[in-house]
């Protein structure tokens, strides 16, 4: 794509192309917060365990499913998850990736074998990757030891930074590395500090925040402040930082994030299937805060379904409709679209992606006499059928006619990990 194809996309939200004269086409979408591993264990966790089921009890089939990734079986479970990213539309991929050690908490031979894995399969199925190693130290924001369920996500700091010093040259036209921390429970303002100090200029930040209200209530009580207060208060926010989730926030803490520059990666269906709550996007979208989405835990795959339900869940708590909209659309589909290609470069590392593009399916019955002024409506708000026909990246086609170029022997290998891991838990 051209930089006047660039512009077309943020002024118009999609285009035809003489190339697809029964197509037309949208940006890729990037994936701004992805845990690989959890699309092992979608819809294993809907079964209740306690009348006030949550996120904290989520996490326990989650510490099951962790204590079994091993590097291969990350590269299997990577590689059919990034395949089927593809095929929905996301071009680029955020890894918050934490599963770093053995399962007693010993670093493997190679230290990076679990990145490393996650790079392979990036590569292998031609999506862009910007990798995240996490740093996470302590149990909560009382700097507990870490439990024994996650002595794997481990490092102290000089130990972190070797890992980065060691994945930098592994950087190229795919591939950004970047950094993030777990979240202000896992890390210590010191150690914030140290890696902060450390860094390449150019690496892109990303850290849970105010995800949970025992998170916010913890941090009160131990620090004095809400964790997203806190954070503008003792660091300088600026647009390399994405706040992942940030899901409960004070109309202050709203627009603070906004005047930051920073990018907020709202994650709806995992938001809803955990329960945490709502992002508050229609005020900030009034403070013109950047934002982009995520499908975190995988539960749903789809970028549609994310765009769909953050509008949606909007809607059901303001008993209003239509409530994305910006300056320049009147427009939900096209707002949605135009904040979503808006995000990638500051949270992804990526500057320039317009050879990133997907072709929709112009010949499917949700299409059918639509004209430049739905398009984008018909696509996020109709029906459940994908719609996404080719996908491009760096303009090398890596999805033909909804189909991933190496789906059915990824999920071959991809069924016969799933059943060892189920067989093990």
């Amino acid at each position: 794509m051209t930089t006047d194809t660039a512009r077309l996309w943020t002024a118009q939200g999609w285009l035809a192309d003489s190339r697809f004269p029964h197509g037309h086409i949208v940006p890729g979408i990037a994936n701004l917060h992805s845990h690989a591993f959890q699309r092992a264990m979608a819809g294993l966790a809907e079964r209740q365990t306690h009348p006030e089921d949550s996120f904290w009890t989520w996490r326990e089939t989650m510490y099951r499913f962790a204590a079994r990734m091993t590097p291969e079986s990350t590269y299997d479970i990577a590689r059919q998850l990034y395949a089927e990213m593809l095929e929905a539309g996301y071009t680029t991929v955020c890894e918050f990736h934490y599963v770093h050690h053995q399962p007693d908490g010993r670093p493997y031979a190679d230290p990076a074998a679990m990145s490393r894995a996650l790079i392979a399969a990036a590569r292998d199925t031609g999506i862009r990757l910007t990798l995240l190693p996490v740093l996470y130290m302590t149990g909560g924001f009382d700097g507990r030891a870490l439990s024994e369920r996650q002595r794997r996500f481990g490092h102290d700091v000089e130990g972190f930074l070797r890992l980065l010093d060691g994945l930098k040259s592994e950087q190229d036209d795919g591939l950004r590395l970047g950094c993030a921390f777990h979240s202000l429970r896992a890390v210590p303002e010191a150690a914030m500090r140290e890696v902060l100090a450390a860094l390449p200029a150019e690496f892109p930040l990303h850290i849970h925040i105010a995800e949970q209200i025992g998170e916010i209530q913890d941090s009160l009580a131990l620090r004095g402040a809400r964790p997203v207060q806190w954070l503008l208060d003792h660091f300088d926010v600026d647009r390399r930082w994405t706040l992942v989730h940030a899901t409960h926030l004070t109309a202050e803490e709203t627009r603070g994030i906004a005047a930051s520059g920073a990018t907020v990666a709202i994650c709806p269906t995992t938001e809803a299937n955990l329960g945490d709550g709502l992002f508050p996007l229609r005020d900030y979208l009034a403070a013109g805060g950047g934002w982009g989405i995520g499908s975190d835990s995988h539960i749903s795959v789809s970028p549609v379904e994310e765009l769909r339900w953050l509008e949606y869940g909007q809607r059901l708590v303001s008993h209003h409709r239509n409530i994305a909209v910006g300056a320049t659309s009147s427009s939900v589909g096209e707002t949605l679209l135009q904040g979503v290609y808006a995000s990638p470069a500051q949270a992804t590392g990526f500057v320039a992606c317009d050879d990133d593009y997907l072709r929709l399916d112009d010949e499917a019955p949700a299409f059918a006499g639509a004209g430049d002024g739905d398009r984008i409506d018909r696509w996020i708000f109709s029906g459940n059928r994908p719609l996404v026909r080719d996908a491009f990246v760096a303009g090398r086609q890596v999805v033909a006619e909804g189909r991933h170029r190496d789906r059915d022997a990824i999920a071959a290998r991809y069924r016969q990990t799933l059943q060892a891991l189920l067989d093990g838990t």
